[in-house]
């Protein structure tokens, strides 16, 4: 081997340019050497540059494959979606040798393709470039799934030009263009690009390499999809995890509270039995009300009144009361529900004790009717209706007949209508026979509804006197109404078990006294027939009053009835009047000659003698009989 063909293993050696293989033939040359050895030089020049090529070829092979390795490895360790791609289209630029790379994806919803990462682009235009399927370069290797490569990108009229896709790649100033697709098996999902702003012509082997990094840019995708939908998941599944924490949580509470109330119930417990449990498990104060608040609805729903929670306690649309919890400004919804459960089931105590209640007013009722109207019923088998009720009927017993005087009780009033006051004088009665079978259940007697009032039956105690009785009667149902109860007491009537023909008899008594209460303008009040005196004594024992009556002043009456006229009326009137006719006519709105011509009539049909003091003390009392016989004597 030659100096001179050695010199080209040098160059070899340390990587020389491709010009430097001139120099040995040209100093060759220049040094007079023959043809032979300067065709040697040539052939050795050839060879060597071979070999330089060879060399470069591997050089550039190993710096892709470890590109190549390095994207993978990117990839293995994915972390940022963003940061991978951004890697993957700088290695693209930096081995092809580019001077900008970018990569795009394709957006299925609004059917285009986007710019996802530039690498070395400076126009903000092209960076938010969007191009439709088809068109421009990238449109058309998204759509086909194919590589393609433009050595003059406004000069290529393979593919689609848009004024919007020329004006960015020309505000880049873009010429050569390779686009090479993402592919996800058989799914193209964006392109990657590497472009020169000259004119290039990209070689087989850099479009394969475009290709394989655009292989790992799909992969990397796929993997971040990935993730992001186990992330998804994962989050899913945690915030599924959550739920049936707070499922479990709210079942255990309801079991508790459910557990607790079933026990209440069972033991027979009352309303206040109920909040003293759900005070324990709500961790506050709660209690019952029956009074009206404006804050609660007839649904049951837990609203705010405050700074507390109130659950109406209603059935059938009617207001029973009210849970009211105290010391919980904030509460949860499991919470609400809890004390809207317990409010239900304190509505269904409620009325579970009305029922039983109701049962046992009717019962008691029933058995006081039969004690009225069947009077050879078994003596064995009252005893032992009354026993059940714990009622005695082997002592001493009184009866009472009460009424309401609430006014509007007997007349329409104003801008009322006919139906509207029976309704009402309905119910009044009804709240009056309910009161009185409280009474009566509290005092070991019976009670019952009857012609628009209520009677009752009650044991007269060694202490007592019927006249006590009907006094405390009236007050109590009085009070409970918080209206005016009259009530009228029998005499004694001793044993009714025995032998309950008398009750019969000592209710008319009872009855007759309640409304010679109610004439004399007594009403609210409470008496027995020996308050009432003389009047008292005819209460008692009615006796001959009609035909004293008609001793007295039967003519008048029956003028009256003939006539049509009311001498009775003026006659009221006179001796209310103190006898003074000018007054009586202003009571009775006429003139006084009509006064001073009905009481001539009358002194013609009674006698001259009627206005003596001692007949018209009778005259007086027959009227006071007469005004209650209709209401009194039937």
């Amino acid at each position: 081997m030659s100096h001179d063909q050695a010199s080209y293993l040098e160059l070899l050696a340390r990587g020389a340019a491709a010009e430097a293989y001139d120099r040995p033939v040209l100093l060759a040359r220049a040094s007079g050497a023959g043809p032979d050895e300067l065709a040697d030089l040539e052939q050795a020049k050839q060879l060597a540059l071979r070999v330089r090529a060879e060399l470069e070829g591997r050089r550039r092979r190993e710096a892709e494959l470890s590109a190549l390795f390095e994207t993978a490895h990117d990839l293995a360790g994915l972390r940022d979606l963003d940061a991978v791609l951004r890697a993957i289209v700088q290695r693209a630029r930096s081995l092809l040798g580019t001077e900008v790379a970018y990569l795009s994806l394709n957006d299925p919803s609004a059917g285009d393709t986007y710019m996802r990462v530039t690498e070395g682009s400076v126009s903000a235009r092209f960076q938010q470039l969007r191009l439709g399927m088809g068109e421009g370069l990238g449109g058309l290797v998204a759509q086909t799934a194919r590589p393609y490569v433009t050595d003059s990108y406004f000069d290529d009229a393979r593919f689609e030009h848009t004024r919007a896709i020329d004006t960015a790649v020309k505000d880049e100033g873009l010429v050569a263009i390779l686009g090479v697709p993402l592919m996800l098996g058989s799914q193209v999902i964006g392109v990657l690009f590497a472009a020169d702003r000259r004119a290039r012509v990209f070689e087989r082997e850099q479009v394969a390499l475009l290709a394989s990094f655009a292989a790992h840019a799909a992969v990397a995708i796929d993997t971040a999809n990935l993730l992001a939908e186990t992330r998804s998941a994962l989050a899913e599944l945690e915030r599924a995890n959550e739920i049936i924490r707070d499922h479990s949580g709210v079942i255990e509470r309801a079991s508790e509270v459910h557990d607790r109330l079933t026990e209440v119930v069972l033991r027979g417990g009352g309303v206040h039995d109920v909040a003293a449990a759900l005070s324990e498990v709500l961790d506050g104060t709660v209690e019952f009300t029956d009074e009206d608040l404006d804050a609660t609805g007839a649904d049951g729903r837990a609203v705010r009144h405050g700074d507390d929670w109130v659950a109406a306690v209603s059935a059938g649309g009617e207001l029973l009361g009210a849970l009211v919890l105290r010391g919980h400004r904030d509460l949860d919804p499991v919470d609400q529900r809890t004390l809207e459960r317990a409010a239900m089931v304190t509505s269904l105590l409620l009325l579970a004790r009305r029922s039983a209640h109701d049962a046992e007013q009717r019962v008691r009722g029933e058995l006081l009717d039969d004690l009225l109207d069947a009077a050879d019923r078994d003596p064995r088998l009252l005893r032992e209706r009354a026993a059940r009720l714990h009622a005695d009927l082997d002592v001493p017993h009184v009866v009472l007949a009460a009424r309401t005087d609430a006014p509007g009780t007997d007349t329409p009033g104003r801008g009322i209508s006919d139906r509207q006051s029976a309704d009402r004088r309905t119910a009044d009665r009804q709240r009056l026979w309910s009161a009185a079978s409280h009474l009566a259940a509290t005092r070991s007697g019976l009670a019952a509804a009857r012609d628009g009032g209520a009677v009752l039956l009650l044991p007269l105690g060694p202490d007592d006197s019927a006249s006590d009785l009907a006094r405390q009667t009236a007050k109590q149902l009085g009070g409970t109404l918080r209206e005016l109860v009259t009530v009228g007491a029998s005499s004694p009537v001793a044993g009714p078990a025995g032998d309950p023909s008398p009750i019969a008899g000592a209710y008319a008594q009872a009855r007759r006294c309640l409304d010679a209460l109610r004439l004399l303008g007594r009403a609210g009040q409470g008496a027995a027939a020996q308050d009432l005196g003389f009047l008292g004594l005819l209460l008692a024992d009615p006796g001959d009053i009609d035909g004293f009556v008609q001793r007295t002043m039967g003519e008048v009456v029956e003028y009256d009835r003939r006539r049509g006229t009311d001498l009775v009326g003026t006659l009221d009137a006179y001796f209310a009047s103190g006898m003074s006719p000018a007054r009586t006519k202003d009571d009775l709105h006429v003139h006084v000659n009509t006064v001073a011509q009905r009481l001539e009539r009358i002194g013609r049909l009674l006698g001259p003698d009627w206005q003596s003091p001692e007949r018209a003390l009778e005259i007086q009392l027959a009227l006071r009989l007469l005004a209650m016989s209709s209401a009194v004597f039937r």
